[in-house]
């Protein structure tokens, strides 16, 4: 089994955990960290094994991870049994991961998908598979429409560990009448409850990013509501105006929508007058519920 044999081999056998040698390995490939793909690799092995004991991983289990790049979480959650679903939008690093880690692909516990992750954003995870978890690095550059793409496949995971940009996880846990509160922090707190959070220095990535991080655990509520794609649209349009009223935000609509949503206002007993940021979730949930009906 491919899970025994790496288990003999060290943690830093496979891991580039220092700015030499992962520049070293960078350069024997050819490859400069790209901006535009938000490629800031991981070089502190707490702060990989940090993401893996908030992961609180089974035995035996199945991982989706975005953005492997040089491989480093990838390896770790190998060694632990997993079968990973990794996604990486870079060919030198794909192919790169391909190479190093034949064994683990030939085995069946790796499965590399070379796409976009906003297009494929559970990679080639089975259809037959609905327990499993996803442990990211997210690329910075995407994190938001990742999210909004992995929600649209209705398939959510048991639990998420992130490592995301402090900016990005303020907007998305944003309390509600904060200008940072928008929708998709309705879709997500929907979905999920933020369970544990770490602040991670800049100093942890190579090259280091010009933003501060977070590691994030969000678990996937017992009750966990997914909004149709007519309300998710509805509701994005809404927040593009955060400055109308909901009042006049509603006779915007067509007159079946104008009337669900005066409707939900009345049920309520919200003011016509408030701004879509001083709605809370829950009561973003009662209006997907009516536009469902």
């Amino acid at each position: 089994m491919l899970v025994t044999k790496i288990t003999h081999l060290s943690y830093k056998t496979f891991m580039p955990l220092s700015p030499s040698t992962t520049t070293a390995l960078l350069e024997k490939l050819g490859h400069h960290p790209k901006k535009k793909l938000g490629q800031n690799f991981l070089i502190d092995g707490n702060i990989v094994d940090k993401s893996i004991r908030l992961s609180d991983l089974p035995s035996s289990g199945t991982v989706v991870e975005i953005g492997p790049g040089l491989g480093t979480l990838t390896r770790r959650l190998l060694e632990l049994g997993q079968s990973v679903h990794a996604v990486e939008l870079d060919k030198t690093l794909a192919q790169n991961l391909n190479e190093t880690e034949g064994q683990a692909i030939e085995s069946g516990h790796l499965t590399i998908t070379h796409a976009d992750a906003v297009k494929k954003p559970l990679g080639s995870l089975p259809l037959t598979v609905f327990d499993y978890r996803i442990v990211a690095n997210l690329p910075y550059a995407i994190s938001s429409a990742w999210l909004e793409s992995m929600l649209n496949t209705r398939k959510l995971p048991s639990r998420m560990v992130l490592m995301m940009q402090k900016e990005a996880v303020e907007r998305i846990w944003a309390k509600v009448g904060t200008k940072e509160f928008h929708a998709l922090s309705i879709f997500i707190s929907n979905a999920f409850v933020l369970t544990d959070k770490h602040p991670v220095s800049r100093k942890c990535f190579f090259p280091a990013p010009g933003v501060d991080s977070i590691l994030i655990r969000m678990d996937l509520l017992e009750s966990a509501y997914l909004f149709s794609e007519n309300t998710r649209n509805l509701i994005r349009r809404i927040f593009t105006q955060r400055r109308k009223q909901l009042g006049s935000l509603a006779k915007k609509e067509n007159p079946t929508t104008c009337q669900t949503m005066l409707e939900w206002l009345d049920e309520l007993k919200l003011s016509c007058t408030l701004r879509p940021e001083q709605v809370s979730s829950l009561d973003w949930k009662r209006l997907g519920q009516l536009m469902d009906n």
